[in-house]
């Protein structure tokens, strides 16, 4: 584990109070290993960095584009979705600096793992709002979300796969995809789906996940490139 006076030099933000950065790294799975560790984990910073994520975006996207509310959704979406955040994480190597169980240390290449980033960087966020207040959290989101919008307005990436695969379907062939639930498996707590994408009665892919909503994005995003839409 590396020294977090390493992550403050990348990043340029030296804390007041070194302990909460240090607290913004604890997965809950360690504490169940370590119950004597100082600290406790970091859901709720998380908590607090998920809100002072959403402002930032949301009012830099207000303050900077007259456009309507739609594509203002699909803009902040991108920018603060899992995938986009646990890219960011990785970037900053935040997953060098994690406090985890030696089950969690070991899934490093997991959708978990991708959750646990994401999650860890959003209590960044919220570490950095609690000992340096609103304007350093606003450019640490600025440094580092914010400067991906360009890309994503550039190549078309705000609407979802589901969105982009329906909108290709219909201009290529006039039909709207379907989805359908092949199987589920799995207790309540660890649900998995199986859910084929259609167009008419052609199955073009599948997809997986732990609710119908993330296989049909998966599905439509297996779909699009199946189909080389991407």
């Amino acid at each position: 584990m590396r020294h977090f006076q390493e992550f403050e030099k990348t990043t340029g933000f030296a804390f007041q109070n070194p302990e909460l950065l240090k607290q913004a790294f604890v997965h809950r799975s360690y504490l169940n290993e370590h119950p004597d560790f100082p600290l406790a984990h970091n859901e709720r910073l998380e908590f607090l960095g998920d809100a002072v994520l959403e402002l930032v975006v949301t009012e830099y996207l207000y303050q900077t584009y007259p456009n309507p509310e739609g594509e203002l959704t699909n803009w902040r979406a991108s920018l603060v979705n899992a995938k986009t955040l646990s890219e960011i994480a990785m970037n900053l190597e935040i997953g060098e600096y994690l406090f985890l169980s030696k089950g969690e240390a070991k899934d490093a290449k997991s959708k978990a793992r991708q959750i646990i980033l994401a999650n860890a960087f959003e209590a960044v966020v919220g570490a950095i709002y609690l000992d340096q207040g609103y304007a350093a959290a606003q450019k640490f989101v600025s440094e580092h979300v914010l400067i991906r919008l360009k890309f994503i307005m550039d190549n078309n990436l705000a609407k979802d796969a589901k969105s982009r695969f329906q909108e290709t379907a219909q201009e290529k062939f006039g039909l709207t995809p379907t989805y359908k639930v092949l199987s589920e498996s799995g207790p309540d707590h660890n649900r998995k789906f199986v859910v084929g994408v259609y167009i008419g009665q052609d199955k073009i892919a599948e997809g997986v996940g732990t609710s119908k909503q993330e296989a049909q994005m998966s599905a439509a995003s297996a779909g699009l490139q199946a189909k080389g839409w991407i």
